[in-house]
């Protein structure tokens, strides 16, 4: 199949464009003088930089975490699959004692 690039990213992309486009319109048909106008739009410029840093940096931390549980799971069922194939049985813990029913 062949990708056309209408994921959830390009969705959220063109959302956060069409967002800021309108704001910027709004401001400049809005009744305020050029130079107003400018501080304005460069002050939500800024802000706009500064929420897709701050996006952008969760977005890293988060696909961290994710790659760091994929790899712990990867590694216990490597484990699992050895220990299954050389019939060595696991020691059990607290909770899986024998006995005691």
């Amino acid at each position: 199949m062949k990708d056309d690039g209408s994921g959830s990213g390009t969705v959220i992309v063109a959302f956060v464009l069409g967002a800021l486009t309108g704001a910027a319109v709004a401001l400049l048909t809005a009744p305020a003088s050029g130079d107003e106008t400018r501080r304005i739009l460069a002050e939500k410029a800024r802000d706009s930089r500064e929420k897709a840093q701050e996006a952008a940096r969760q977005g890293r931390e988060f696909l961290n975490r994710q790659r760091e549980t994929l790899t712990t799971a990867v590694e216990r069922g490597r484990e699992a699959y050895e220990q299954a194939r050389s019939g060595v049985v696991p020691p059990a813990g607290p909770a899986g004692g024998e006995g005691g029913l």
